[in-house]
């Protein structure tokens, strides 16, 4: 997407690469601990930026309703003494009332993985709407910097790589992932217009990694577990994506959440790789597998791809892991959750 600087957009912020706050000042200038609430904290990018953030020292509150999220994915950090596991859904009243000092917040509770949200797209609409805005009026209370994801699906179905910033897509109501593209919709229009809060937005592409579960829908997960499997990894002849790496993802998270950029900021990969190139990489890394490519029909998504340009300018970010880095790191944890030969 050209992410140009339209008269549309808040004006940038000076911001400094990659200066990360380890405190926030009192009222009174005394230091005090950055505290983090991560919506959606046990998700895949959400499980990963609650590790980053006590790492560099912050508390962090993770909320999630478990219905896309795993424990699983943040049993290691439960013991933590500065982290908090909230089982709570952001979109009932009163669930972040009684959240104080809050001074960061990373809205991620919207349901990433494809198959769940055909599964459950009012769910996923009510979380893009009534969800963030009760993460917005928690920042506006507490004076927090707040980041909320929006998605590469907010170009819709366009058949532009990388699509102009004027043009964000067609939506079809009735079709199996209008809940996942209308919630990207909803969500920056509601950052975009609220007032009261330190706002920025960014854009997810693709993001892979461990803590990527075989059902999620994603091509990742669904390439890695056929691969693991020995099973068919099916992909549309010329489809596109640019993915980018869950550690590098982050890194642009906290990297947006201590600058004062409105965005919105791509986070993807910065080259384009077709489907049967990934499926390849996937199946040679794995050892097993069989490739099936399959006509693209006029329906079909054929290319998705970020601009890095605001993620460089703003954020001095890009990514640096390797597709087939990452994608050893993401065989190896998956490995260690299926079973030896599951039917």
């Amino acid at each position: 997407m050209n992410h140009t600087v339209s008269t549309d957009d808040p004006p940038p912020a000076s911001v400094h690469p990659h200066h990360m706050h380890t405190s926030a000042t009192g009222r009174h200038g005394t230091a005090t601990m950055n505290h983090t609430v991560v919506t959606g904290g046990a998700g895949l990018l959400g499980s990963h930026l609650c590790r980053a953030l006590l790492e560099r020292g912050d508390r962090v509150t993770a909320i999630d309703n478990m219905s896309t999220g795993r424990r699983a994915a943040i049993e290691n950090l439960t013991a933590h003494p500065r982290f908090t596991l909230r089982t709570a859904d952001v979109t009932a009243p009163g669930a972040l009332a009684d959240l104080a000092t809050v001074t960061h917040i990373a809205h991620l509770a919207r349901p990433g993985s494809p198959t769940a949200s055909a599964r459950r797209p009012v769910d996923t609409l009510r979380a893009a709407s009534t969800g963030t805005l009760a993460a917005l009026d928690l920042a506006a209370r507490r004076g927090a910097r707040i980041v909320v994801a929006s998605g590469s699906e907010i170009s819709g179905e366009s058949h532009h790589a990388p699509p102009s910033r004027g043009h964000l897509g067609n939506i079809g109501p009735a079709s199996t992932f209008s809940a996942n593209t209308a919630g990207s919709h909803v969500t920056e229009a509601l950052a975009r217009h609220y007032r009261g809060a330190n706002v920025g937005i960014v854009r997810p592409f693709e993001v892979y990694g461990p803590h990527l579960w075989p059902g999620d829908g994603r091509v990742t997960a669904s390439c890695c577990a056929a691969a693991l499997r020995d099973q068919t990894l099916q992909v549309i002849d010329g489809d596109t994506r640019s993915f980018v790496y869950v550690a590098d993802t982050v890194e642009a998270m906290v990297a947006m959440l201590d600058s004062e950029a409105f965005g919105p900021v791509d986070i993807g990969g910065p080259n384009a790789v077709t489907l049967a190139e990934f499926a390849r990489t996937v199946i040679d890394l794995a050892g097993s597998g069989w490739l099936e490519v399959a006509p693209a029909s006029t329906t079909d998504v054929t290319a998705r791809s970020p601009d890095l340009t605001h993620a460089r300018a703003l954020l001095g970010w890009q990514p640096t892991t390797l597709l087939p880095d990452g994608l050893h790191h993401t065989l190896d944890w998956m490995r260690t959750i299926l079973r030896p030969h599951p039917q």
